[in-house]
């Protein structure tokens, strides 16, 4: 089967991918979803917070996912459920397996990948002890509670401290188990500053910075766990050890980027933030492949999915119609002080819009500056309060100053009091 463009993963990325490129022109376009419904980890996820930057107000996941599910009904957009891709290559065609069409071979102008990321599991992390039942990752407590009607544990430890599993804290508790804390090896918390407010400190759940679990008992099923503080070098300290009874241990120890397709057609990766390197129309190093969503970079906030998603789309379009237009010298951009990544990492055309550049620092610092330069010539600067590693930071580039650029663009971060902590 020919299409224009196969997009694969029917999550926040997906979507506004597929209407993005609806709306740019392109008649045929084709969602990809493993699962029985649209709207990947959203429909789980029945908190509220999502969509301000979007919509203007606040939804659940399930809402929001239905905005653009119901937007999607009144265009020509196809959607393949149940459908796992099992195969991509770099002629853009794609294979994918479904219960009711068997294999399905599709061979498409342009390919956008939007898979997600998943959960690191206790494996990947190496904790020792028993391996009995009772330890869930946060996500997959998460679909038990809300999608399936289940309350795995009644007396919980959270090990780590990533926004699900401060969520999660929260959403036990709700329900009437008893979280007696949450444990992270980190000197600072991992998750956004508003949900450690509005789901710990709210709740009166604690939090351990530089504690991790160093063992786990149980036999059948989970029946305490060891915690220690740990040094600057992420040791346990002899003489910290605390047992704690429990009978669920909870997992919020991080995401990975979902990219096993990305490395099958050799796709450039970035080793910082999991994903590919793209462009500023997030096209990766494979033309005609695009890539967006937190299958290049895992975002705090699901509008900024959608937002880049959206960037995605059109430069899939465009693609298709031939009017990308591309520099003769690609423009690199470099992370310097302060900072972990930057995405997109190159620039390979003139830009008909502003570009948003999305990075991450690499400690707390206050009080400082923001810096795009080229050359040493400033070409934007922004104050910020406050920066953590946990919370994205975006800052719009005007396409006028890009027209400026020959060499290349870093970012910077300029301040005075890095690690002083909040």
């Amino acid at each position: 089967m020919k299409v224009d463009i196969v997009i694969i993963g029917g999550g926040p990325a997906g979507l506004a991918a597929a209407l993005s490129a609806y709306k740019a022109g392109v008649t045929h376009v084709m969602v990809l979803e493993r699962d029985f419904e649209l709207g990947g980890i959203l429909p789980q996820c029945i908190h509220d917070g999502f969509g301000n930057f979007v919509f203007g107000e606040m939804l659940t996941g399930p809402e929001y996912a239905q905005r653009y599910i119901a937007e999607m009904e009144n265009t020509g957009i196809t959607v393949m459920l149940n459908s796992m891709v099992v195969d991509l290559d770099s002629d853009k065609k794609v294979t994918a397996v479904n219960p009711e069409q068997g294999v399905v071979t599709l061979e498409a102008k342009a390919v956008i990948l939007a898979m997600g990321c998943r959960e690191r599991t206790r494996s990947q992390i190496l904790i020792p002890g028993e391996r009995p039942s009772g330890i869930y990752t946060a996500g997959v407590a998460q679909r038990f509670i809300n999608m399936e009607g289940l309350l795995p544990g009644k007396k919980v430890v959270v090990l780590g401290s990533g926004d699900v599993g401060l969520i999660m804290a929260r959403r036990f508790t709700l329900e009437g188990a008893e979280v007696e804390g949450v444990y992270e090896i980190l000197p600072r918390p991992g998750g956004l500053t508003r949900n450690v407010v509005q789901c710990l400190e709210d709740y009166g759940i604690p939090l351990h910075l530089s504690h991790t679990i160093v063992d786990i008992k149980g036999k059948e099923r989970v029946e305490g766990v060891t915690v220690a503080q740990v040094d600057e070098r992420f040791r346990p300290v002899p003489g910290t050890e605390r047992y704690i009874p429990c009978d669920t241990v909870l997992l919020s120890v991080g995401l990975i980027p979902e990219n096993e397709l990305s490395k099958r057609v050799d796709i450039e990766m970035d080793l910082i933030t999991g994903g590919p390197v793209v462009d500023e129309s997030m096209q990766t190093s494979v033309p005609g492949i695009f890539a967006c969503g937190n299958v290049v970079h895992v975002h705090d906030l699901v509008d900024d999915v959608s937002r880049a998603a959206e960037v995605a789309g059109k430069g899939a379009a465009a693609y298709i119609k031939e009017t990308l237009e591309r520099r003769d010298t690609v423009i690199s951009v470099k992370k310097g002080r302060n900072v972990s990544y930057v995405v997109p990492q190159i620039i390979r055309g003139y830009a008909r819009e502003d570009i948003v550049l999305y990075l991450r620092v690499k400690e707390i610092e206050k009080n400082v500056k923001v810096v795009v330069s080229s050359e040493g010539e400033i070409i934007k600067e922004r104050r910020e309060r406050i920066v953590r590693p946990p919370e994205m930071i975006k800052v719009q580039v005007g396409k006028d100053m890009l027209e400026k650029v020959k060499d290349g663009l870093q970012v910077d971060v300029s301040g005075s009091d890095a690690g002083s902590g909040v």
